[in-house]
């Protein structure tokens, strides 16, 4: 029991030093980025592009159940004109970048652990390594830059995506006016809501890229390694982004 205890204790302290390894080594690669311009375009391509028809799907649902259920909790104790307040509000702060974080985690985080985890097992990091080439300014920084430029770009979309299907949930189902829900979002917009919820998807962009990359870059045990490897990364992000929302908007509303 104290044995395993112990094991665990010192594989998380193991694992946390070479995450801070690799994040200095990400930030010492920076001004090497200029000269791969050509992967990171592709690396943003893959990140964001490539999301973007899962997350116009739910995103669509999410602001219907938003809506939905805002009507529902709102019936008899709040005026459902401001239901467009309560749902625009939820969408910007919260459910568009953590549940688009959550869905690019198992997208994105999985495809980028399995691939450098392959790339581990298969000895070709070893081979970058041997050719005087830096593996983490290669293969981990285009996709943390990526992450952390294309998840807000994607959670922008995710708005507006699901303040649509809200719309169409109140128009063909509530029957509410458009201009009645339309009224309640611009009488109490504040942009700080949209910057929040840009801010808490930068950092989730990075939390997913750098859990995919250093749980590929510890990949090994052949085919089993790689399964594990992409299993932890996208529970590792999930968990992380969970976390670090709550700290982020703790943080966030107090200063505000």
């Amino acid at each position: 029991m104290f044995r395993y205890i112990g094991d665990k204790v010192m594989t998380f302290f193991t694992d946390l030093g070479g995450l801070v390894v690799m994040i200095f080594s990400v930030i010492r690669s920076l001004p090497s980025q200029f000269g791969h311009i050509r992967l990171l375009s592709e690396q943003m391509l893959a990140m964001g592009v490539n999301s973007l028809p899962l997350i116009m799907l739910t995103s669509v649902f999410t602001g219907a159940v938003a809506a939905w259920q805002a009507a529902y909790q709102m019936e008899g104790y709040i005026p459902l004109r401001y239901l467009g307040t309560g749902v625009s509000k939820a969408i910007f702060i919260e459910l568009a970048p953590v549940l688009t974080s959550l869905v690019v985690a198992g997208r994105v985080g999985a495809s980028i652990a399995a691939e450098l985890g392959t790339m581990r097992v298969t000895e070709q990091i070893d081979a970058l390594e041997t050719i005087a080439v830096d593996p983490v300014g290669y293969l981990v920084t285009p996709r943390i830059i990526s992450g952390v430029i294309m998840l807000p770009i994607l959670v922008i979309f995710a708005n507006a995506i699901a303040m649509l299907g809200a719309l169409v949930v109140v128009i063909l189902m509530l029957d509410m006016e458009p201009e009645t829900f339309m009224n309640g979002v611009k009488q109490f917009f504040k942009l700080s809501d949209i910057i929040l919820g840009l801010i808490k998807s930068t950092v989730f962009g990075l939390v997913i890229a750098l859990m995919g990359c250093f749980h590929g870059f510890k990949a090994d045990g052949g085919a089993q390694g790689v399964g594990l490897a992409t299993t932890h990364a996208v529970v590792a992000s999930s968990v992380l982004i969970l976390v670090s929302d709550f700290v982020l908007a703790t943080i966030m509303f107090n200063v505000g």
